[in-house]
């Protein structure tokens, strides 16, 4: 049986490779790079997906670990923590189609960040 503890540090962990990678899409993107010639792109994917099913599987075990069943019974704050969730697996997209989003978004993901630990430890 996988602790409370452990989740948190594999959910941390998620987060840390999810901010890692598009925090070097930005700076790529800030620089001017453009999606074609990006010899990073496949290692950024992957770093964001690999980040992305890390964070689901943290989260969900937390929520287990919590008590809290899947399902429409969930409290407010996991559902948008899941929205943020979805926000950040979009992201790579964004910043990739519309380059004059990186800018706003290099301080914009932190600060959605700090929302989601918000919404978990003070909720």
């Amino acid at each position: 049986m996988i602790t409370y503890a452990t989740y948190k540090v594999i959910h941390i962990f998620g987060i840390l490779l999810l901010i890692f990678s598009l925090g070097g899409l930005c700076l790529y993107s800030i620089h001017g790079g453009t999606r074609e010639p990006n010899q990073g792109r496949k290692l950024v994917a992957i770093t964001h997906g690999i980040g992305l099913l890390i964070v689901l599987v943290g989260g969900f075990g937390l929520l287990a670990r919590l008590g809290i069943s899947p399902g429409s019974s969930w409290p407010i704050w996991v559902w948008l923590k899941f929205g943020i969730w979805i926000l950040f697996g979009a992201m790579t997209m964004l910043i990739s189609r519309k380059p004059t989003l990186a800018k706003p978004l290099w301080l914009g993901i932190p600060v959605l960040g700090a929302i989601a630990a918000y919404l978990a430890i003070l909720e």
